[in-house]
């Protein structure tokens, strides 16, 4: 098997216009010729938390795209940096305009725009939210793994499953120290995240009345930290709405990755009478 001669792999990073920051994604736009194991291997080689793999839509229909996302240990429903990486790969080839992705969580609207100061961002409009609680003896060895006593969590932000494409354990810390302080036990966090069917464990810190500090632990993708996570900053949203944390029309925003020296910004648009989130960003092609 020979991966690199069937597929071009672009790399991008999503939500940051610095390409040593945010979060790195491949993208591949045609990948009519790979299988399964194929995308599987492209994504272990290139290390990143998601690959995307692009090929056209049934039908033919213009400017869709069925859209696949692998990490280096498996394949994943939805995976929201890749995505904005990806529009703005085919904003620089198409052009700004709407696009439509048919995930395997759903349909994803996402829309490629050029700012005032020429750089293309997406965004991406989630499928419909849920929340759903935990239950105490999960949120237990949760917290066990992570080495995080009940008592460093926010009690103004009760722990709760959210989704918004992929499911995520939403815990609160109390302090931006608590939050900075991360070192977890890997494998234990993993076998919980799989009984749980957990993407990631979005782990947040409010800063003021719109502005959260996140962090991401990405064990089941074979990563030790997602550094700006737009599939989790969707379900965030969904959370802080559902529990009236946030009004039911806002704009959050999310900085990522600054204690791992690769920061990232991610826009959070909740819309009244609108159950979905839309997840904004920035993306930049990775030299070399």
């Amino acid at each position: 098997m020979n991966t690199d001669s069937q597929a071009e792999v672009l790399r991008y990073t999503a939500f940051t216009t610095d390409p040593a920051g945010g979060n790195p994604a491949g993208v591949v736009l045609d990948a009519q010729a790979l299988d399964d194991e194929e995308m599987l291997a492209i994504a272990a080689r290139l290390g990143y938390s998601e690959t995307a793999f692009l090929t056209p839509a049934p039908g033919g229909a213009q400017r869709s795209y069925t859209v696949r996302y692998f990490s280096p240990k498996a394949e994943v429903p939805f995976c929201g940096h890749a995505t904005v990486a990806t529009g703005v790969a085919l904003g620089e080839i198409h052009g700004p305009a709407d696009y439509l992705f048919a995930t395997q969580a759903g349909e994803v609207p996402v829309t490629v725009a050029q700012g005032a100061d020429g750089t293309l961002g997406s965004t991406l409009t989630s499928v419909e939210p849920h929340i759903t609680d935990v239950a105490p003896e999960d949120l237990a060895e949760a917290l066990a793994a992570l080495g995080w006593p009940a008592a460093d969590l926010d009690p103004a932000f009760p722990p709760r499953i959210a989704y918004a494409g992929a499911r995520h354990l939403v815990l609160a810390a109390a302090t931006r120290a608590r939050l900075a302080d991360l070192s977890y036990d890997f494998a234990r966090l993993e076998a919980l995240m799989h009984r749980l069917d957990l993407t990631t464990v979005q782990l947040v810190w409010r800063a003021s009345e719109f502005v959260f500090h996140a962090r991401d632990p990405f064990p089941v993708g074979g990563v030790v930290e997602d550094p700006a996570t737009g599939a989790a900053a969707a379900a965030f949203g969904a959370y802080a709405r559902a529990l009236g944390l946030v009004p039911s029309e806002a704009v959050l925003t999310l900085h990522q990755g600054e204690d791992m020296g690769r920061p990232g910004e991610l826009t959070v648009t909740l819309r009244e009478g609108d159950p979905r989130v839309r997840v904004s960003g920035a993306a930049v092609r990775i030299p070399g």
